[in-house]
């Protein structure tokens, strides 16, 4: 009798109030999931296009499936020129932008020198800088000095805007290292140069290959700043660019597809080794 009445007695939930709490408990999931296809449906579009068989120069409207855009992905002239400049800057300017900025970082954080503030200051200028501006002020530069536009103005403009995020990777990781085992290593006997390469490089190399990674992504993607210095050179982005205005052709769609496949493959495979890290240290 008294569970009844209580029953009796408890106000009903009207159906409006289940939904609206259903809502509140999953509003951010949903979020979530929309903000996730808004930031791959571009990405999806471009991967579907690789596959279109375009009845004209512009591979925008889709006609067919097909297969030969990835079999024949150099089937366009210039196309395999321009992917391996793109490779060729990228990797040098990350290896040469990634040295220079650790030496950069190491200096901020562990020496103290005149100018100090105003190095840091230069530092995060490229960062915050427009590329525009960036391209148009190594233009006149090189201008001035009479240099050939070519493969080296290329590679030191990326060399110049790469450095920034080279230094402000290896700074991060340099800020909260511990430098009790520097002092641990000399006080066993290790010179500096022993103790740089046996204790110091191996510690900071996570945020070494971060920032050569990170160089090489900013290097092959950029146009803006290439566009300015690049003179008869074409890297991939300005090829886009150029194609762009005359037809788009699917060959495009496939090399954009291949970089977004590896960069995410290195991703996936980078989580997979430190969850395998993390389970092997749990079980020692």
């Amino acid at each position: 009798m008294t569970s009844t009445t209580l029953e009796v007695g408890r106000p009903r939930e009207s159906p409006f109030g289940r939904i609206w709490a259903l809502v509140k408990h999953h509003v951010l999931t949903v979020y979530a999931l929309l903000a996730f296809v808004y930031l791959m449906l571009p990405i999806g579009i471009v991967i579907a296009f690789s596959f279109n068989d375009p009845k004209g120069r512009f591979n925008y409207v889709w006609s067919g499936f097909t297969l030969n855009n990835w079999k024949n992905w150099d089937g366009v002239p210039g196309l395999r020129s321009a992917m391996v400049l793109s490779l060729e800057i990228a990797l040098l300017a990350s290896v040469i932008a990634t040295a220079l900025g650790m030496l950069i970082a190491l200096a901020l954080v562990r020496y103290g020198f005149r100018g100090r503030g105003a190095t840091n200051l230069l530092i995060f200028l490229p960062l915050s800088s427009p590329e525009i501006v960036l391209g148009a002020s190594l233009l006149t530069l090189f201008l001035n000095l009479k240099v050939v536009f070519g493969f080296w103005t290329i590679l030191i403009a990326h060399v110049m805007f790469c450095i920034s995020f080279a230094v402000v990777t290896v700074k991060a990781r340099l800020i909260g290292f511990d430098r009790h085992l520097e002092e641990a290593a000399m006080d066993l006997g290790a010179n500096e140069w022993a103790t740089f390469t046996k204790v110091t490089l191996p510690l900071i190399a996570p945020a070494i290959l971060a920032s050569m990674l990170l160089c090489f992504a900013v290097s092959v993607d950029d146009f803006v700043v290439t566009y300015f210095n690049a003179g008869p050179r074409i890297t991939f982005p300005v090829f886009v660019w150029n194609s762009a205005r005359v037809g788009a052709p699917p060959q495009v769609n496939v090399i954009g597809s291949v970089i977004f496949i590896v960069a995410v493959t290195g991703m996936v495979a980078n989580v997979v080794v430190q969850i395998r890290r993390q389970r092997s240290a749990a079980a020692a």
